[in-house]
C-alpha cells in the first residue's frame, strides 16, 4: 500500500455501500494529518518511509502477538531486525500490541491480548462482518478482527501518531481491508447505520457527555447489529457513578466512571437491547506496564504506592467492564 493512500479505501467502502462515509475520507484525512497541526507529522513519515523491506513468508493475525514471518533462510535477518527497531523506535510511544516484525518484538505499554482473550468467545461472530473500532490506537484489534473473518475493518483514532504507527505496520501487514483513519467517533457522517459490530473500549469515560457517546455508537450500527463496550466501572448499585473532581489515575480527562449496573441502565436507555456483562477485571501491571517501546509512566506510577487498591488521588483502582447489546 503507498503511504498515506486512502483511494483504495474510498473504493470499499463505495462497494460496501457506504457512500456518506466514502465522501468525507479526504476531508477526515486533510483535517487529523494537518501539518500545520501536528508538526512532528513529517518526521513520523520519514520514518515510515525509510522502513526496510522484508521478504514476507507468512502474516499471522490469529495469534496473541500479531505477526509478520519471513523466510527462514534469509541471510539479512540481523540486520533487519536492527534497521526495523531503530526506524520504528522514532515513532515512540508504542500504546496498543504486541506485535512481530520479522522476529523483532514491539512489546507495547498494552498486551491488549488480554483484552481479546476476555471478549472474543462472547461476543457475535465477526467473520463476514463490517466493523469499526473506536479508539482503536495503532490498530492491533482491527487486524484480530480481521483475523476472525470480518470483511472491512474500520479503526478510527484522533491521535496521529497511532495513524502513523498503522501505517508502519501495514507496510508488512498489508490486509487491503483494515484502515485506521485519523477523527473521532463524533466527526464521522451521523447516523451511518452501516456496521454489524462496533467497538467501542476506553473511550466512554473520556466523554463529557456518554449518553452522546452511546447514541453515536448506536446510529453507526446496522438493525440487530452488536455494541463491544469496554470501559472503566467501580463497585455500587444501579444509580451509583464517580465524577473525579481532579484527576483520576492521573488521567485529566476522565468524567464519569459507572456502576456495570448503572452502566447497564444508560445503555437501556439508550434503547439498546440484549444487555449481557461479558467480564470485569481488575488492570494489572502485568497487562499494562512500562516498556522499552513505551517508556512513560504506566499503571504502577498512577496508584498508591502505599495501597496498590487506590489510584494515586484516593479513587478505587482502575477496574474494566465488558458489556455487549444489540440495536
Amino acid at each position: 500500500m503507498k503511504l498515506l493512500d486512502y483511494s483504495p479505501l474510498v473504493n470499499l467502502l463505495n462497494q460496501h455501500e457506504m457512500p456518506r462515509l466514502a465522501a468525507v475520507i479526504d476531508a477526515i484525512v486533510s483535517s487529523g494529518l494537518d501539518v500545520e497541526r501536528y508538526g512532528d507529522i513529517p518526521r513520523w513519515q520519514q520514518a515510515v518511509a525509510t522502513l526496510p523491506d522484508l521478504n514476507i513468508n507468512s502474516v499471522d493475525l490469529a495469534s496473541d502477538m500479531v505477526s509478520v514471518n519471513v523466510a527462514l533462510n534469509d541471510d539479512s535477518i540481523i540486520v533487519q531486525q536492527s534497521a526495523l527497531r531503530s526506524t520504528l523506535m522514532a515513532l515512540h510511544p508504542w500504546r496498543k500490541g504486541p506485535f512481530s516484525l520479522a522476529g523483532m518484538v514491539i512489546d507495547t505499554e498494552w498486551r491488549s491480548d488480554f483484552k481479546w482473550q476476555r471478549l472474543i468467545k462472547k461476543i457475535s461472530p465477526l467473520a463476514g462482518k463490517r466493523v469499526l473500532d473506536v479508539g482503536c490506537g495503532s490498530g492491533y484489534h482491527c487486524w484480530r478482527m480481521a483475523g476472525e473473518g470480518a470483511h472491512l475493518v474500520i479503526g478510527i483514532d484522533p491521535t496521529p501518531l497511532f495513524v502513523m504507527q498503522y501505517w508502519a505496520l501495514q507496510k508488512y501487514l498489508q490486509h487491503p481491508n483494515v484502515w485506521v483513519l485519523p477523527t473521532r467517533m463524533e466527526s464521522l457522517p451521523a447516523k451511518l447505520g452501516s456496521f454489524d459490530s462496533v467497538f467501542s473500549m476506553g473511550v466512554l469515560y473520556h466523554r463529557r457527555s456518554p449518553f452522546d457517546h452511546l447514541q453515536e455508537l448506536r446510529d453507526a450500527l446496522v438493525d440487530g447489529g452488536q455494541l463491544i463496550l469496554e470501559t472503566l466501572v467501580i463497585d455500587g448499585s444501579e444509580g451509583q457513578v464517580l465524577v473525579p473532581e481532579g484527576r483520576y489515575s492521573k488521567m485529566g480527562n476522565v468524567w464519569f466512571i459507572p456502576s456495570v449496573a448503572t452502566l447497564c441502565q444508560w445503555l437501556r436507555k439508550m434503547k439498546f437491547s440484549d444487555i449481557q456483562l461479558v467480564d470485569v477485571s481488575t488492570t494489572t501491571a502485568e497487562e499494562q506496564r512500562r516498556t522499552e517501546w513505551m517508556t512513560f509512566h504506566s499503571l504502577t506510577d498512577f496508584l498508591d504506592p502505599d495501597d496498590m487498591t487506590k489510584t494515586a488521588e484516593g479513587y478505587p483502582a482502575p477496574q474494566r467492564a465488558i458489556v455487549v447489546a444489540t440495536v
